[in-house]
């Protein structure tokens, strides 16, 4: 379809106002949600997070009351009041918008141009955010296999989280199916597989979305609004649709209208696009691949011995140092590791290692001045040393390996059976 037939047709007033509140809402929740869709993206939201961590924090004591401390910065979560309120000052600034929008442009005929990059910048958002989650699916980097400290858990020990982590972990063929299908959010990429691909993707993305609400994984804004987006770009072909399935009706599926562009610019987006897929490919492969696999240490490690400035480290020395002393540490990652210490808390440290000089270096996860530089030693397969220091303190801890764990659990050697002459269910 030509320009001047897009100019031409003429939108009814609700659809002129809705795409006015959605155009807003979505480019506003692009812009500041962007959760590593589009490629370098992070550069530019350092900026933006300079003024919004101080400016939606007001938002929420100011105008919603929220007593309490509005915390800023990623903690893992996509679920916290920062998030919400920010949920919250997008919607304001859209139907404001809007409505200013609405009085300023009453005479204007339909949107089609705009709706045309809406659409694009909804295609690419979704559809790369799940290449990307797919991908690390594929390569089972997002859903370890269950630890050494979830197989000594029972069922009521694990939050639901946990317990959705578990079971998804414990296959590598289902989360292969699932990063396939996830991947498949390239067909979005490309207007003639639009449908197509927004039909696996909403059903896939749906399910994530219950996932998230239904065992309480903090990402359940992020997973709704990608659910949301898929609706949106399908709603253009919902009539079509529903004529095929519903009254089995020969139907055509209609293509989003796309501008006509100058020779130069229609090579230029090509140029564009191919970049962007090259980044959606290979390099989130690579990116998602960092962290992926098993240490080289990997293996769960009790303490036998735990000294501190050389002494024996007792009850009676909880304040004497600025170490607290371990009980167990689980490695399996090459960047995280878990300790566990005698008040039975456990933490999470960042790992960078280095096997040549046999140099471990431990950075507490949320406390970046709680360093250990330690040096390690392995005995035997069952002997493991550690000796450095956290500040001022020397500490040398010699421990119990054991790295085999799984083959001691039914959850983890059961395998795959084609045959059961009845139902294994423990």
């Amino acid at each position: 379809m030509n320009n001047t037939s897009i100019e031409t047709t003429q939108w009814s007033i609700t659809e002129k106002v809705s795409f006015r509140f959605f155009f807003t809402y979505f480019i506003l929740f692009i812009f500041f949600n962007n959760n590593g869709a589009y490629p370098f993206y992070g550069y530019i939201n350092q900026f933006l997070n300079n003024f919004l961590y101080t400016f939606i924090p007001w938002v929420g004591k100011t105008i919603l009351g929220i007593s309490y401390e509005i915390k800023t910065g990623p903690n893992g979560s996509g679920d916290t009041t920062y998030d919400y309120v920010l949920i919250f000052t997008i919607l304001l600034i859209s139907i404001i918008t809007t409505i200013v929008w609405s009085v300023l442009d009453r005479k204007k005929t339909n949107y089609k141009k705009l709706y045309y990059w809406l659409t694009v910048a909804l295609r690419f958002y979704v559809g790369l955010m799940l290449i990307n989650y797919g991908l690390a699916k594929v390569i089972k980097s997002q859903f370890p296999y269950p630890s050494y400290n979830r197989l000594n858990q029972t069922y009521g020990e694990s939050s639901p989280m946990g317990l959705a982590w578990t079971f998804l972990g414990f296959s590598k063929g289902y989360n292969l199916f699932m990063g396939i299908a996830e991947v498949a959010a390239v067909f979005l990429l490309f207007r003639r597989t639009l449908t197509f691909g927004l039909i696996i993707t909403l059903a896939t993305a749906a399910n994530v979305m219950a996932v998230n609400y239904f065992y309480d994984v903090p990402v359940k804004i992020i997973s709704t609004h990608l659910v949301l987006m898929s609706i949106f770009l399908l709603a253009h072909n919902f009539e079509s649709l529903y004529k095929f399935f519903f009254f089995r009706k020969p139907i055509t599926l209609s293509d989003i209208e796309k501008p006509k562009f100058k020779k130069g610019i229609k090579k230029t987006l090509l140029v564009l696009k191919i970049l962007i897929l090259f980044y959606a490919l290979p390099f989130t492969l690579y990116l998602s691949s960092q962290g992926g696999g098993e240490s080289p240490l990997k293996g769960y490690y009790e303490v036998k011995e735990f000294k501190v400035n050389d002494s024996i480290y007792s009850a009676s020395d909880t304040t004497r140092f600025n170490i607290t002393k371990w009980k167990s540490m689980l490695i399996e990652s090459k960047r995280w590791m878990k300790i566990k210490k005698a008040n039975d808390k456990s933490n999470w440290y960042n790992i960078r290692l280095n096997e040549k000089e046999n140099k471990l270096i431990l950075s507490k996860y949320m406390d970046s001045t709680e360093v250990y530089n330690l040096r390690y030693k392995e005995i035997d397969t069952a002997n493991f040393i550690v000796r450095g220091s956290l500040k001022s303190d020397s500490i040398y801890i010699k421990f119990n390996k054991t790295k085999d764990y799984r083959k001691n659990y039914l959850l983890t050697n059961r395998g795959f059976h084609w045959i059961n002459e009845r139902p294994f269910n423990r």
